[in-house]
């Protein structure tokens, strides 16, 4: 997923954007107070309960070796529970955080359409690797994944960057898309759960569903997608739910699928094709509001196509662009659900 971006510059579109973080006062983008020490920079401390909140199941998928991806019911626009966000002081203003394969950093603000450059990522990482996947946690942490399969923690409050102690290859898992979902009765309690690239852009089904632990940072396998899916993104969200999207098409006739991933087995349990993408694409995949944003940049361009569907209606369009190689997308679970 390598690229050439161009930083923004200040646009008039961007004030609703800066008016909403500046009202949220102090919010994501913080190193928690357990990451205190040698070379890590803290920017705060967020509010955080153990209050529970039901996980809604009940959509068991179909197992039987004869169904396919074609065969797969759509993905379910009932809306979601109302899961309890008391450690979300600001959710209704959360954002969507993207990173380029130029090392930077920016905001996207869904209702505005609206980019904020936050700054470039200083990640101690070798000479000719770039930015490969990008995930955030429910207080705002950045997890960025590069080309090598070493992964780095980020701010998104002011793009600083770490080096944790992921060790790459874990399981036959090089690279990997990502994002986190919630995972138990705790609406604190996500997991990052990531998919592997299934060789990049290399045409071969993925070793299938792991998760880290960003603890430890261990990676447990939790199994192989079925059916078998391509190289994927993730995103997730507070009721428990983790989608993905990968790009299929040409750039006759683009196409891509967006699926929803079962955490406990790897079941594919709902599938929805899109017309946008090509299987040769840098891309990135977050959802906010109920609608879910595909960033898609073509090998032959050096701009990233935005585009969202719209779970409620099943229309897709492509509002806008950004002009740069977005190759990584990142929301916290605190995000509007719609």
């Amino acid at each position: 997923m390598q690229g050439r971006g161009r930083r923004l510059g200040r646009r008039s579109g961007f004030v609703a954007l800066l008016l909403v973080v500046a009202a949220c006062g102090s919010r994501t983008g913080l190193f928690g107070p357990e990451d205190d020490g040698p070379g890590t920079l803290v920017d705060a401390a967020i509010p955080r309960t153990d209050a529970p909140f039901p996980i809604v199941d009940g959509r068991v998928p179909d197992t039987s070796p004869t169904v396919g991806l074609d065969a797969l019911p759509p993905i379910d626009a009932s809306p979601p529970i109302d899961v309890n966000r008391t450690d979300c002081p600001d959710a209704d203003s959360t954002l969507v955080y993207v990173v380029s394969s130029e090392n930077e950093l920016y905001a996207f603000y869904p209702p505005d359409l609206g980019f904020r450059f936050i700054g470039a990522l200083a990640c101690p990482a070798p000479a000719g690797t770039s930015p490969f996947s990008m995930a955030v946690d429910r207080r705002g942490v950045a997890y960025v994944l590069y080309t090598d399969g070493n992964l780095y923690r980020v701010s998104t409050l002011t793009a600083a960057c770490v080096a944790t102690t992921y060790v790459p290859n874990q399981q036959a898992f090089a690279t990997f898309g990502m994002g986190f979902a919630a995972d138990s009765t705790s609406p604190t309690n996500e997991r990052l759960f990531v998919a592997e690239s299934g060789g990049g852009f290399v045409p071969q089904p993925s070793r299938g569903l792991a998760h880290i632990d960003t603890s430890t940072f261990a990676l447990t396998f939790v199994g192989p997608f079925a059916p078998s899916l391509p190289r994927a993104e993730f995103t997730g969200t507070a009721d428990g739910r983790l989608f993905a999207y990968w790009p299929q098409g040409s750039d006759a006739t683009p196409l891509g699928s967006i699926a929803e991933v079962d955490i406990r087995n790897a079941q594919i349990r709902a599938r929805v094709d899109v017309p946008i993408g090509t299987s040769s694409d840098a891309f990135a995949f977050a959802f906010y509001g109920g609608d879910f944003w595909m960033f898609n940049s073509g090998q032959s361009t050096t701009s990233t196509a935005v585009s969202r569907f719209r779970l409620a209606d099943g229309t897709t369009s492509t509002p806008t662009t950004f002009p740069g190689r977005i190759v990584g997308a990142g929301v916290s679970t605190c995000a509007p659900s719609f």
